[in-house]
């Protein structure tokens, strides 16, 4: 996709793409800004263990889990084959990775607090091959592919790598694999239908209502499934979680306290109450009643969360 930038009397100039020509200089600048790229912490930079050396490891509050970083000029390698390895490698030295952590975090990590079923893998390269973003192609995969471009006015992006609609379970091949197979058994990545199969029939199609009109507030809303919520996120801030119950709906908008105006008084605040979401307001519904004013609620966070950017 050709990009210009307008220049004086309305004139277009072509903003020209500049590669990278070290793996070591998309590494240099992930690391100084994982927190606004991705939402991570910085833990360790070129992590040695056993044989293997992780580029960048990294620490998800939000999850509770540890994210191991990659970064690939070569195109010759294969994601699901490197990807595991490295989650086999986190698997069976978990005492390795919270004694790293708490090396170099002002905070501690207890064994409790790290949620591995959660890990993940995150490969960034200027480009992937075809075959390469079809190996992703599972839904339940706990790899991410990102590719990265630099151009000539200061200007830098990360895109993700989407599966294509996919439906079939990475479990389908992993009898051909040991290590595979046994990661599969420890690690769970969650999809959006996980957590709709909680709630009945009307449950469901409220949802639905729901996240078109959640969608339909902002054009690059995109939704996150984690173990215990849906996340919408605009950029790389969660604005809002849902959690689907049974016979009823959970919001959870994240502002702080007195940061929304909720003139109807249906938001609960549960700043001191242990929840599963982010921020301080909780929000139950059943059916469709209050659904426009719900979302104008949900658009108020989505707005401070915006400027937040």
């Amino acid at each position: 996709m050709a990009l210009f930038r307008i220049e004086k009397h309305e004139q277009l100039k072509n903003i020209k793409e500049q590669p990278f020509k070290l793996e070591k200089d998309i590494q240099s600048l992930t690391e100084n800004n994982l927190e606004t790229i991705f939402g991570l912490e910085f833990v360790k930079t070129e992590f040695r263990l056993n044989s293997f050396r992780i580029d960048t490891l990294a620490f998800d509050r939000e999850s509770g889990t540890f994210v191991i970083i990659e970064y690939k000029r070569d195109k010759n390698f294969s994601v699901i084959d490197q990807g595991y390895a490295y989650l086999s490698l986190m698997l069976n030295n978990k005492a390795d990775f919270i004694l790293e952590f708490n090396e170099n975090s002002i905070d501690t990590l207890k064994r409790r607090d790290v949620d591995w079923s959660q890990s993940r893998v995150v490969f960034i390269s200027p480009s992937f091959t075809t075959y390469q973003k079809e190996a992703i192609n599972f839904k339940d995969l706990p790899i991410e592919l990102w590719e990265i471009k630099r151009y000539n006015n200061q200007t830098v992006n990360f895109n993700q790598i989407k599966t294509s609609g996919a439906q079939e379970s990475i479990k389908s091949i992993s009898r051909q694999d040991e290590t595979i197979e046994k990661v599969s058994k420890e690690i769970k990545v969650y999809t959006e239908i996980d957590h709709i199969n909680n709630g009945n029939t009307e449950i469901q199609e409220l949802y639905g209502r729901l996240k078109e009109g959640i969608l339909n507030l902002e054009d690059n809303i995109s939704i996150q499934a984690k173990k215990q919520t849906i996340g919408f996120r605009i950029e790389n801030n969660i604005f809002c979680d849902i959690v689907v119950l049974a016979k009823s709906i959970k919001m959870y908008l994240n502002l702080k306290s007195g940061e929304l105006k909720d003139e109807k008084g249906i938001t609960r605040d549960v700043s001191n109450v242990g929840h599963w979401g982010n921020g301080s307001y909780e929000i139950k519904m059943s059916d469709t009643e209050n659904l426009e004013y719900i979302l104008s609620l949900i658009k108020q966070s989505l707005r401070i969360n915006k400027n937040k950017i």
